[in-house]
């Protein structure tokens, strides 16, 4: 079986839950405590195997792609002041992976984001990473645990969690098949269905081991009237094809894609920061609102 060392990360979306701050901060480069998300996403994706890793652009994202590359005057900088912990930091960041980078002309899906990975994966399976979920696992990261699922069962894999019922609206879900532990056969994948209409509470969140033939089938997906094509539609075709798996991963999963879930993440990983916690702790003990 092919090894998995390719993952793309859809970074093209303008991030309007999060105006006025992302009128001209891409949304995936709002820190949590002083690292932005979109480095947490890089990180779990490098910690899992991943090599290579394509993250798929829209306009005015630039910053992305400075955030990742050499800062040859920063590094002079803080080699001069001595301030050699700030200098590693900035060093990993680019020596983490070869990172690629493409760019989504149109907001036309995630179906299509998907499609512009084509020529980068070529004929090998790949994962793909949302990062508006950031999933705290110190001992396996999500992805890792989503790839060793894929080499056992040699399917697409879903990335999934339960979800509080009031909440599963808001995801794709899960008409599940056959359990056997972790592993759940995905019957059907439904789109934010109705809450009086859910199939299960298990929601597919925004990790991915994808098959290369999901591009021509995402290339035969029809547009949603809305003029973008989902990819969980081809995920569907797949499932009624050759099978596909939910896998329930285990870790601290936080929407950032939520206001409230990005606050929580920070704070959260503001109390897991040795230099943080004590006071930060304080701070929160002492508060009287």
């Amino acid at each position: 079986m092919t090894k998995i060392r390719k993952a793309v990360i859809p970074a093209a979306g303008f991030g309007t839950r999060f105006l006025p701050a992302t009128k001209a901060i891409p949304k995936e480069m709002l820190p949590i405590v002083d690292t932005p998300t979109l480095q947490y996403v890089v990180e779990e994706a490098v910690k899992s195997g991943i090599t290579e890793i394509l993250i798929i652009l829209g306009k005015n994202k630039k910053c992305i792609e400075d955030h990742f590359d050499i800062s040859v005057e920063l590094e002079q900088l803080l080699m001069r002041t001595k301030k050699d912990e700030y200098l590693k930091q900035v060093r990993d960041i680019s020596n983490m992976a070869h990172i690629y980078y493409v760019r989504q002309k149109e907001m036309n899906g995630s179906g299509m984001a998907v499609l512009e990975a084509e020529a980068f994966v070529g004929n090998e399976p790949f994962a793909v990473l949302y990062g508006d979920d950031i999933i705290y696992n110190p001992q396996k990261p999500c992805l890792k645990q989503l790839i060793d699922a894929y080499d056992t069962t040699g399917k697409v894999i879903l990335g999934c969690q339960d979800v509080p019922k009031e909440e599963a609206s808001k995801y794709g879900i899960v008409k599940p098949g056959a359990t056997k532990g972790k592993y759940t056969e995905v019957i059907r994948l439904v789109e934010k269905p109705k809450i009086n209409e859910l199939p299960s509470t298990l929601a597919s969140i925004g990790r991915y081991i994808l098959t290369p033939d999901v591009f021509d089938i995402l290339k035969r997906t029809p547009a949603m009237a809305n003029g973008e094509v989902c990819l969980t539609d081809a995920i569907q075709t797949i499932a009624e094809s050759t099978g596909v798996y939910a896998y329930t991963f285990e870790g601290r999963r936080y929407d950032v894609g939520d206001k409230l879930g990005y606050i929580q993440a920070t704070i959260e990983y503001g109390l897991r920061d040795e230099k943080l916690k004590d006071g930060l702790k304080q701070y929160l003990k002492g508060l009287q609102l």
